[in-house]
């Protein structure tokens, strides 16, 4: 499955505005039920994760941990993760794991493999 990923801060915006969160320890997911066919993403980073190197580094681990838990994911959803301070401590079998728990308490992902 190809994704789209959100670019423009209105559809940000739209995802903030509209989703229905749900937390873990090093992220946060914020989805919304989208006209869209397909899974659309983004991934927020703020400055109090630290400097460039370190937001960038994360914001590449959880894009390819989503990588790994797309497969499993089904709907027509945008979805907008956010990091936590946290996440530059945690290991991405813990990140790819975190997705897959906030996936099931959004709807997006069964329970059973």
């Amino acid at each position: 499955m190809n994704v789209r990923t959100l670019k423009k801060n209105k559809e940000f915006s739209f995802v903030y505005r509209r989703g229905k969160p749900a937390g873990s320890r090093d992220m946060t997911l914020v989805s919304v039920k989208s006209r869209y066919g397909g899974i659309r993403a983004g991934f927020s980073v703020s400055k109090k994760v630290g400097n460039s190197v370190v937001r960038n580094r994360a914001r590449r681990r959880m894009k390819e941990a989503f990588r790994t838990v797309l497969p499993e994911l089904k709907g027509n959803y945008s979805l907008v993760f956010v990091a936590r301070e946290s996440i530059s401590r945690a290991g991405f079998q813990d990140i790819c794991a975190q997705m897959r728990r906030l996936a099931v308490r959004a709807g997006i992902r069964s329970d059973r493999p």
